[in-house]
């Protein structure tokens, strides 16, 4: 394996730039991590997008519930942290090794 792979395999769970190796990575290792940095960043994208109209929308109408819906955004989004630097190690490492909760989604064929 060389070096450009696992640079593919750490850019897939870098937010959006999982487009880089979506776009340029063709061997399985770089498939695979870009499979799996772009369901993250999907359900990043709709959770957040969701939970702000939620957040504005409840906010407005029980504002203590607002403040609870934006701290639960606030955990979620670090579940979301939490699982991009597991996909960092485990590409940096060479592995491909799935994560937890979400590694069994296949988006990318």
């Amino acid at each position: 394996m060389d070096s450009n792979e696992k640079v593919f395999g750490i850019l897939a769970y870098l937010g959006w730039l999982v487009l880089v190796p979506i776009l340029a990575g063709k061997s399985e290792f770089s498939k695979f991590h870009a499979n799996q940095g772009l369901v993250i960043a999907i359900a990043a994208t709709a959770i957040g997008f969701v939970m702000g109209i939620l957040i504005v929308v409840v906010g407005v109408l029980v504002p203590i519930l607002g403040v609870l819906l934006y701290a639960l955004t606030g955990l979620v989004s670090l579940a979301f942290l939490v699982l991009e630097i597991m996909g960092i190690v485990n590409a940096a490492q060479g592995q491909m090794k799935p994560l937890p909760i979400i590694g069994e989604i296949k988006i990318l064929k």
